[in-house]
């Protein structure tokens, strides 16, 4: 049977919380009456998160372990939305900095009539909890870069929990050529020239120390990402096949 709902999780070096992460996600799932599939994908990492992962797929046959030898979140993302099969896609942070119960605010019949639905930690009624404040300094700071160089009228582009609508998938995933940290941008982009509805949904946010993001290096990568999206979509990159 199809399942209603895939939940993809990129994993990179996520051995310390894989653990407890598949355990709530199968807990709140087991609460749910819809068909669901769970798809983490282990990309680089130089930990035990595929064996620990492996070990849940035992007992749970609808956990699926993707496999990737290169490190990127927008490359693990991109193969756990391609090779789902849900009606509904989402995408979910292995930190859980949003409570899982919450992706019921995404869903029919909280949710209807959108293509992308895009949790955000700075839309009115979103609250953070315990975000460093320089972290949240620097988000802002790149939110401007994308809402001025890419038009982008986003609150938060970068928020680890998105669900897209499997009808639009592979018109957005298989353009996508960002493999890092900025494939959000990328993907939302493209679903602006497309013309797809995009909402977004103000969120409880939990920081959690351990982000894989390094400050200064990757900020510099994102914003020249930035600039390559936009000479991509110059080239002609994103337009429709």
């Amino acid at each position: 049977m199809q399942p209603f709902l895939s939940i993809i999780i990129p994993a990179y070096n996520e051995e310390l919380r894989i653990a407890a992460t598949l355990e709530k996600v199968f807990s709140f799932l087991e609460t749910q009456e819809f068909e669901s599939e769970i798809l983490v994908v282990e990309n680089g990492s130089q930990d035990r998160t595929a064996e620990l992962v492996a070990q849940f797929q035992n007992a749970h046959p609808n956990l699926h372990l993707l496999r990737e030898s290169q490190a990127g979140k927008g490359l693990a993302v991109r193969r756990g939305m391609l090779t789902a099969r849900g009606d509904y896609r989402f995408i979910c942070d292995a930190d859980l900095s949003m409570p899982i119960e919450e992706i019921r605010r995404f869903l029919p019949p909280q949710l209807d009539s959108y293509d992308v639905a895009i949790a955000s930690r700075e839309f009115p009624g979103a609250v953070r909890y315990d975000e460093p404040i320089y972290r949240h300094i620097i988000g802002r700071g790149f939110n401007f870069l994308v809402r001025q160089f890419m038009g982008l009228k986003i609150h938060d582009t970068q928020c680890g929990f998105k669900c897209f609508r499997a009808g639009i998938v592979d018109d957005l995933f298989q353009k996508q050529v960002i493999d890092g940290w900025t494939f959000d941008v990328e993907v939302l982009f493209i679903a602006q020239k497309r013309g797809f509805k995009i909402v977004e949904i103000p969120i409880p946010w939990y920081y959690h120390p351990g982000s894989r993001v390094r400050i200064v290096k990757d900020t510099l990568a994102m914003f020249c990402d930035i600039i390559r999206i936009r000479i991509n979509a110059v080239r002609g990159i994103y337009a429709p096949d």
